[in-house]
């Protein structure tokens, strides 16, 4: 049986590891599972960190640079069909330091506005409900800004990271702009993260990359007190929550 690492403790993190050692970390990324249904997921007893954004924002390019995996997060051909959340192990083998969530994309031009609003709410489920959920990635294309959709699912989990909750607004396909442009999104994209984070990040540039494998790290691994019970096998159990990704 897999072994765990500790639960997550909110707002306690150790000092950044080196960006080669955290990328080293990222690269042992491997496939969990994969739930068309929320109560499908596996109870996780490790941090779990979701990648969520727009169909178009990068966010298979970004998990796959991050893993320097070529297709560990598929592209679908047909962005915002994808209607599953897939999990990824990180950790050596036979242990398991984190999970990684790779969220279905919204808001894409293609989708009926009824499938763009279940999807949301089906986001929204997650995100406020999952009790394992450690930590949110939300990606964000620079040039077009945080969107109507991206503005609600923030205020949607704004009270969890008021409570702890990790969270990032990352800045993608930075290589389109120019280092002022840069400066001046990230500016905006600060104020907007409501007590989370902000970086920029390209994948064809390779900016930013060992910044985030190191921020990843840390929110993985939190400094636990001593006093805390050693945690339990992970457990295959499901949430109880009844919404669904497919139609």
């Amino acid at each position: 049986m897999t072994n765990s690492s500790p639960a997550p403790v909110a707002g306690t993190l150790p000092p950044a590891i080196d960006g080669k050692l955290a990328m080293g970390w990222m690269h042992t990324a491997r496939f969990l599972t994969t739930a068309a249904q929320l109560h499908h997921l596996p109870t996780i007893d490790v941090p779990e960190i979701a990648f969520v954004g727009r169909s178009n924002a990068g966010k298979s390019t970004c998990i796959n640079t991050l893993t320097q995996q070529k297709q560990l997060a598929f592209a679908s051909k047909k962005p915002g069909r994808t209607q599953h959340i897939n999990l990824f192990s990180l950790g050596r083998q036979g242990i398991t330091d984190a999970v990684l969530a790779d969220l279905p994309g919204y808001g894409y031009a293609a989708v009926s506005r009824s499938d763009k609003i279940r999807w949301q709410q089906v986001m929204v489920n997650y995100l406020i409900t999952r009790s394992s959920l450690t930590g949110i990635v939300l990606l964000c294309d620079p040039r077009l800004g945080l969107t109507e959709l991206d503005e609600a699912l923030l205020e949607a989990v704004r009270p969890r990271v008021e409570d702890g909750l990790k969270f990032l607004i990352l800045l993608t396909k930075a290589d389109k702009l120019t280092r002022a442009e840069q400066a001046k999104a990230l500016s905006i994209a600060r104020l907007q993260a409501g007590g989370g984070e902000a970086k920029i990040f390209s994948a064809l540039k390779k900016q930013g990359v060992d910044e985030v494998a190191q921020l990843l790290w840390q929110w993985s691994h939190p400094v636990v007190p001593a006093d805390a019970a050693t945690p339990a096998e992970p457990s295959v159990a499901t949430d109880s929550a009844e919404d669904s990704l497919a139609p």
